[in-house]
């Protein structure tokens, strides 16, 4: 017989993209912020025009037919790692998201704090009412692209996920994450098992960078070794490619090919997202 405290665990994992997502096999559109205060993009624009472009964003992913959203502080680059966001960008993270949600409350929201924010992204999550976070290393270990060592958060999240209360909010994880290398041995095997060992709702593959497809033969060796547990695309899908990967993977997390003329620093356009909607669903 299972213990009480087993039943527990496993109750809170689902593997119901519907559910959390809106669609059993989602188009999850991405709102890229502009550099919040702090980052050195940012020229003192202020929050009402960040507010502005994502709430833009946001609208046009919804009307292309996007079933979820992400919020990303996408241009604070170079990224911090982990516990090293500072309080200015988590408390405008906060703000933007909670606009967008307000905006657009017909579709699921999520959060991403790059790299890696841990109990910061829960922090947002639970201000702006998402329904699921990306956490960029949830196990294992590597260094990310601006030279910072880093390191799975779960133990922290899990715990502080629980004592704020916040259990209904998914945790959907990168695995061979894009802008990282990882600790050598830490092969994607080992990563899936590691991950959906502590709980991860769903499993996101990607490529090199943003922008980098995934290999598809990397895509279907994760479907294969992750089981119940739903995949996600993380990055490089288009409306020519998505259709091969969709036939693999449970659903696609969209950014950059989207956006006017496909460059990511441009705004997000209405035409591309149906076009890539479209191809996502077979249509």
């Amino acid at each position: 017989m299972k213990p009480a405290w087993k039943a527990r665990l496993d109750a809170l994992r689902t593997t119901d993209l519907a559910a959390v997502c809106g669609a059993a096999r989602p188009v999850i559109g991405m709102v890229h912020c502009w550099p919040l205060p702090g980052a050195p993009g940012y020229s003192g624009y202020g929050m009402a025009t960040i507010i502005e472009h994502a709430v833009r964003d946001a609208t046009a992913l919804a009307e292309g037919g996007c079933d979820s959203l992400i919020v990303e502080n996408m241009w604070d680059i170079p990224f911090r790692a982990g516990p090293h966001v500072q309080p200015e960008s988590i408390a405008a993270h906060a703000v933007v998201a909670a606009k967008v949600h307000e905006a657009v409350p017909e579709l699921p929201m999520g959060i991403n704090l790059v790299h890696n924010g841990g109990v910061a992204l829960l922090g947002i999550a639970i201000a702006a009412g998402a329904s699921f976070i990306r956490v960029c290393m949830f196990t294992g270990a590597g260094v990310w692209d601006a030279g910072s060592w880093d390191e799975g958060c779960a133990a922290d999240l899990l715990r502080r996920r629980k004592e704020l209360d916040a259990e209904q909010i998914k945790l959907f994880a990168d695995v061979d994450k894009k802008h990282s290398v990882r600790f050598p041995g830490i092969d994607l095997a080992t990563h899936i098992e590691w991950t959906r060992f502590f709980g991860a709702d769903a499993l996101i593959i990607s490529g090199r960078m943003t922008g980098d497809a995934p290999d598809l033969e990397k895509v279907r060796e994760a479907r294969r070794l992750a089981g119940d547990t739903p995949i996600l695309l993380g990055s490089g899908t288009d409306e020519r490619n998505i259709g091969p990967f969709m036939e693999v993977a449970d659903g696609v997390i969209v950014g950059s090919s989207i956006k006017v003329d496909g460059e990511i620093a441009n705004p997000v356009d209405r035409a591309r997202v149906r076009r890539f909607v479209r191809a996502a669903r077979g249509q």
